[in-house]
């Protein structure tokens, strides 16, 4: 029941932690406790037949489980400073890089070798982009797929298992301090270990607050950015994701001054649902082996919101717009663009005579009803905008999904150890609101192993 160090969560920072711990420092008593279920127990039961919808799980195997929500969502490493979270105000810009090029060759050791390297530098798409008043980011990207992505995974955890004790399903419910350390507190028992990484990614963004408020730990308002997710055929965007994979690229609204964006990118994917604390939102999807592969592509738009006084609940507001959407449609609500633009609700007999074959079923509607005016009209700029650099973004029947919200959680207060307030208490991952992304979050865990192993 003693630990040397007990890492909360078994997504990519806390997976990365206990590799590079090991590494360091083989001979620690190292355990795991994640909420979710081991990777070989991750099954979500929407098989588009039998199940067609999210049913509610207890323990949602696409957010949660060895992996974190990172392990269905395409595998995509982006090693950049400009996106993905702001590790670097924290480490320094360099040393953030460097971690992120170690991750990536450990994702190459397990599994990901043979996988492509993709980079936006030198790329003639950037002068397209400012030619139309877009901003193409600068990032390079190691897509591993879904499918490479879970064999990494397997590996990780194949390795780590002889060597670190794991405790599945099993969900933290408070954390103590304690003479020369801390007690972690679940339904089955109490253990004591002299340092503790907290890494519960967003899905554990309600726990996250319960613990700062308990422990006094300061926070701070975090953005929670809203939007849709569209899809369209292959090869609309094919001459960008054929060169750059992922393209993050980034708009100013005229009428508002907002700033849009794409995200998560998935050439020749499939959108899915996703399960965040109770509220079904939309994402996607792809694979690195062609037989997995679907016709269409599929991307994020999103508008991110910063929220003072007297209102700083920004994940309270996101929830809010996802809920009318599940209230409305069910879950998730499609709709054709030429459709929006009409002012008119889609039907399912409208979304089955375009030509386009949707990826995921969801309820044909209208998503004026959910987003926001100021949200949907940076939306509608933004695909025509689009539409300059990769013509057929703006088609009748590109098909928008809503509601995509990707929550962040209150940004902790850490040091450049990211260490809290409390010697000994790291706190990293997307869950800390520093990192949001799969490169940034396995950072933070190398980070802080690195600094306990000293």
């Amino acid at each position: 029941m003693n630990y040397d160090v007990i890492i909360i969560g078994a997504g990519p920072g806390g997976i990365f932690a206990a590799y590079e711990l090991l590494q360091k420092k083989p001979g620690l008593k190292i355990a795991v406790f994640e909420a979710g279920h081991a990777l070989s127990k991750r099954r979500c039961p929407i098989d588009g037949d039998r199940i067609k919808t999210c049913i509610g799980c207890k323990s949602c195997s696409i957010m949660s489980g060895f992996g974190g929500a990172g392990a269905f969502s395409d595998g995509k490493y982006n090693i950049t400073n400009d996106f993905g979270g702001t590790l670097y105000e924290h480490i320094g810009k360099k040393p953030a890089l460097d971690l992120m090029r170690y991750v990536d060759e450990i994702n190459l050791k397990y599994g990901g070798e043979g996988t492509k390297l993709y980079t936006t530098a030198g790329s003639r798409f950037k002068t397209l982009c400012v030619q139309n008043d877009l901003h193409l980011l600068d990032a390079s990207v190691r897509h591993l797929g879904t499918d490479i992505n879970y064999i990494v995974l397997e590996n990780l955890y194949a390795y780590l298992s002889e060597r670190v004790e794991f405790f599945f399903d099993t969900p933290v419910r408070n954390i103590a301090i304690t003479e020369g350390g801390y007690t972690v507190q679940c339904d089955g028992g109490t253990y004591f270990c002299k340092k503790c990484v907290v890494s519960v990614g967003r899905s554990g963004s309600k726990w996250m607050e319960q613990i700062c408020a308990e422990l006094d730990i300061p926070t701070r308002s975090n953005r929670v950015d809203i939007g849709v997710r569209v899809e369209l055929p292959a090869n609309v965007f094919a001459h960008l994701t054929d060169e750059l994979y992922e393209s993050k690229i980034v708009y100013r609204t005229e009428k508002y001054g907002d700033k849009v964006r794409t995200f998560c990118m998935n050439p020749r994917g499939a959108v899915v649902n996703e399960n965040t604390n109770g509220i079904i939102t939309v994402n996607g999807h792809s694979y690195e082996d062609p037989a997995l592969q679907t016709e269409n592509t599929n991307f994020a738009l999103l508008v991110a919101k910063h929220f003072s006084e007297p209102f700083k609940d920004s994940n309270g507001y996101g929830e809010s717009v996802a809920r009318l959407s599940n209230m409305l449609g069910g879950g998730v609500i499609v709709q054709r663009f030429g459709d929006l633009i009409r002012g008119r609700r889609s039907t399912a007999s409208r979304i089955e005579e375009a030509f386009i074959t949707p990826t995921l079923q969801a309820t044909p509607g209208d998503l004026s009803l959910v987003l926001p005016k100021r949200i949907l009209d940076g939306i509608i700029e933004m695909i025509y905008a689009l539409d300059k650099v990769a013509p057929g973004t703006a088609n009748e029947d590109t098909l928008l999904y809503g509601v995509e919200v990707k929550f962040y959680n209150m940004e902790v207060e850490v040091n450049e150890r990211l260490e809290s307030r409390y010697p000994g208490l790291y706190i990293i991952g997307d869950g800390s609101g520093i990192t949001h992304s799969l490169s940034h979050a396995s950072a933070s865990g190398v980070h802080v192993a690195r600094d306990i192993a000293k």
